[in-house]
């Protein structure tokens, strides 16, 4: 059929042109569109996929000169690519010193594999790729990532980091592993939902976790706080749909108290959980039946900034019982977070809050003092706190402000050493880049005698990819200095893994 020209034909061919293209995730550009090469501007802010030589935010310039540095001493070498995909532009103050950091980490592991591995091969270039806020770009970013992997000239070989528990973030792990056949390392991913099971081995091939889940979390409390009685308890959560570390987390901690006397109490967060809301005024409602209740255990079940706006309420309860406060991993931003800078007091209130939490890593878990027998590697953690020291041009100073003790830097750094193993176990003579298929299949060997000495504690995946019986640092924070205090190593199993790390049948 052959269609009349015209004006308005023409509009609609391009419309349907237009519509086609962005039904499978393709940007249309124009020339406005371009931040720098493989960066674009999405809602006035830059996403995209970059060597270092675009910084996504200020805070991040003197890292992303680093990357760049290093990425240039390559240019003449066939290094295997690995890029970092998680949002770098935030209006958040939290949430950007928490990304700094995981740029951070992986900038520090490429380091370490480039200059203090035995010039192992291949070399590893680092990619920054920006999805955008809450990931909203995830399929534009991911198919800039294919393209590399695709590439020989690139060798895109991992992507790693995957920070967030949300719907878009597991779409993009199951387009990346699913439909395009790449490796994906999930960093500081803890939602139970998103991960390959018994029942659907391969639901996301390709995904390797190393974060303990929050299952795996809740169970290491129980084990730590095997005391804590559950008719003193009580669940607050928050009842937003469409957030996998919320649903998660309910389910854990309503489990843990599945014998409280009364229902949790709840609360809906708003779409975008950074959105401060009025849900102080429902949590200055909920503390008074809170006082009224037996409870003195809390099992809290929500993000940070809902988590800082309970705290405050609760501090101002007129009761005067002591309660603690037990949560998930992403309690760790209330230590960078600007307005909780000056509310750590409220933790003294009263008889006091204790509020705490099964951190992603701790610095004193596997530090110089630590006693764990098994589990961990005090050589590892050494050896990343060394890399922060400051020194020459030869050594990876000059990153920025850093610190380890939220475990930000250091489980990206151990999600970038994993998918560095995995590409290194499969280099020999005779295959110097190995294939994105070979690189899946690496986290099967992953395991036993041949585990990553992680700093965050050993990684030990299991054949679906998961790691098993991992070391979960028991923190709480501490009022006079600031910060996450250890208390100890617990274990999802209730046991620390043998010397083999051998996991059962």
């Amino acid at each position: 059929m052959t269609l009349p020209n015209g004006p308005l034909t023409r509009s609609l061919l391009i419309v349907v042109v237009l519509a086609c293209l962005g039904a499978v995730g393709f940007w249309v550009l124009t020339p406005d569109d371009s931040c720098a090469p493989g960066v674009y501007k999405r809602e006035k802010e830059c996403v995209g996929v970059t060597d270092g030589s675009f910084v996504f935010t200020p805070a991040l310039r003197q890292v992303s000169e680093r990357i760049k540095a290093e990425n240039d001493s390559l240019a003449d070498k066939p290094a295997a690519t690995i890029a970092l995909m998680i949002p770098m532009v935030s209006q958040a103050a939290a949430e950007r010193r928490e990304f700094v950091e995981q740029v951070q980490g992986a900038y520090l592991a490429q380091w370490k594999a480039n200059h203090e591995a035995n010039n192992k091969q291949p070399p590893i270039r680092l990619l920054l790729a920006n999805p955008g806020p809450s990931y909203r770009h995830w399929r534009a970013v991911s198919d800039q990532l294919v393209s590399a992997a695709a590439d020989p000239k690139q060798n895109l070989r991992a992507v790693v980091g995957i920070n967030i528990s949300i719907p878009e973030t597991e779409q993009a792990i199951r387009y990346l592993t699913k439909e395009k056949g790449i490796p994906v390392v999930a960093g500081p991913m803890t939602a139970d939902d998103i991960m390959n099971t018994a029942a659907q081995p391969q639901r996301y091939p390709g995904l390797a976790r190393i974060a303990p889940s929050n299952t795996d979390q809740a169970n290491a409390l129980a084990a730590y706080g095997a005391a804590i009685k559950p008719e003193k308890s009580l669940v607050v959560e928050d009842i937003r749909e469409g957030d996998n570390y919320l649903s998660s987390l309910r389910k854990t901690f309503e489990r843990l108290a599945r014998n409280a006397p009364i229902a949790p109490e709840t609360f809906r967060s708003p779409p975008d959980f950074n959105d401060e809301s009025n849900l102080a005024n429902d949590f200055h409602q909920m503390v008074p039946d809170i006082c009224a209740s037996p409870a003195t255990t809390i099992y809290f079940a929500g993000r940070p900034v809902q988590l800082r706006q309970f705290l405050i309420e609760l501090g101002d309860r007129t009761c005067t019982k002591h309660y603690t406060v037990i949560t998930g991993s992403h309690a760790s931003t209330l230590m960078v977070d600007e307005k909780f800078a000056d509310k750590w007091d409220v933790l003294n209130k009263g008889s006091g809050i204790t509020v705490r939490y099964a951190a992603l890593a701790h610095p004193d878990a596997w530090g110089e003092k630590s006693t764990e027998a098994t589990g961990g590697s005090r050589t590892a953690m050494k050896g990343l706190s060394e890399l922060l020291r400051a020194g020459d041009s030869t050594t990876p100073d000059a990153i920025g402000p850093a610190g380890l003790g939220d475990g930000r830097i250091i489980i990206t750094y151990d999600a970038v050493t994993t998918a560095i193993t995995g590409i290194r176990n499969e280099t020999t003579k005779t295959v110097t880049m190995p294939s994105l298929r070979n690189v899946t299949d690496s986290w099967l060997r992953l395991k036993g005698t041949s585990r990553v000495e992680g700093a965050s504690g050993w990684i030990c995946l299991d054949q679906y990819g998961n790691p098993n019986n991992k070391a979960v640092s028991i923190v709480h924070l501490d009022p006079a200095t600031k910060t996450a205090v250890f208390d100890g190593v617990a274990w999802p199993l209730g046991h620390a893994p043998d010397p083999n790390c051998s996991i059962a049948n």
